[in-house]
């Protein structure tokens, strides 16, 4: 019987609208003018807030809001609002291409679980586990996710491919562990290193995982 093939997800970002979403509640709150650079704050904050992995990722983002200079009782706004945030367009239809093509999937998060589950029912897809950071006490880009998803499936390294947008919190620590990887360069950006593949958003993706590891 031939081994598994893994292809394990980032989710916001990669498969969420996360700065879609972020920038609407960012309108919401500080008005269309200030919202382009609070975001890029936004960016610049979360990873100190995210560092040593004590708090969940409601917290995170509230402080985040707060530091942001958010009005009393708006601070939680962000969190209140991720569950509604949708997929990207091309998201449904690749993974179950994926899923088709004999792919398991995962998704690697840092987020909570309450917020994860709220996520993937508006992708619609199955996925057979999710790792989430507030459970693993680690935020990417820290290896824990990675190392918690080898001890639940025991998946060869050389058959998982893992699948992100985030350069700096997914593909090079996943190009850390050893790990195939395919980059959703949506924003055009030059990095090094170098992903396995790849690509401007998802539809390519199960070709990709196909090349990466073939059947």
């Amino acid at each position: 019987m031939a081994a598994e093939r893994w292809a394990t997800f980032d989710c916001y970002g990669t498969l969420i609208d996360w700065n879609g979403g972020i920038r609407r509640e960012l309108v919401r709150v500080f008005g269309e003018e200030r919202a382009d650079a609070q975001l890029a704050r936004y960016h610049e904050i979360e990873p100190a807030l995210q560092a040593d992995g004590e708090r969940t990722y409601r917290e995170v983002m509230t402080a985040a809001m707060a530091e942001l200079g958010a009005p009393v009782g708006e601070e939680a706004g962000l969190a209140a609002a991720l569950p509604s945030w949708e997929p990207f367009p091309e998201a449904p239809a690749a993974l179950e291409e994926a899923r088709a093509r004999g792919w398991k999937l995962g998704v690697l998060s840092n987020t909570d679980r309450d917020l994860i589950e709220s996520s993937l029912a508006q992708i619609g897809v199955p996925f057979e586990l999710a790792i989430v950071a507030s459970e693993i006490g680690s935020y990417k880009p820290a290896h824990a996710h990675w190392l918690r998803f080898f001890e639940e499936t025991d998946a060869p390294r050389d058959l998982h491919v893992h699948v992100a947008q985030s350069h700096y919190h997914d593909i090079v620590p996943a190009r850390e562990l050893g790990l195939r990887t395919i980059w959703i360069n949506r924003y055009g950006e030059r990095r090094e290193p170098r992903p396995s593949r790849e690509l401007p958003d998802l539809s390519g993706v199960p070709g990709a995982l196909d090349e990466l590891v073939p059947a």
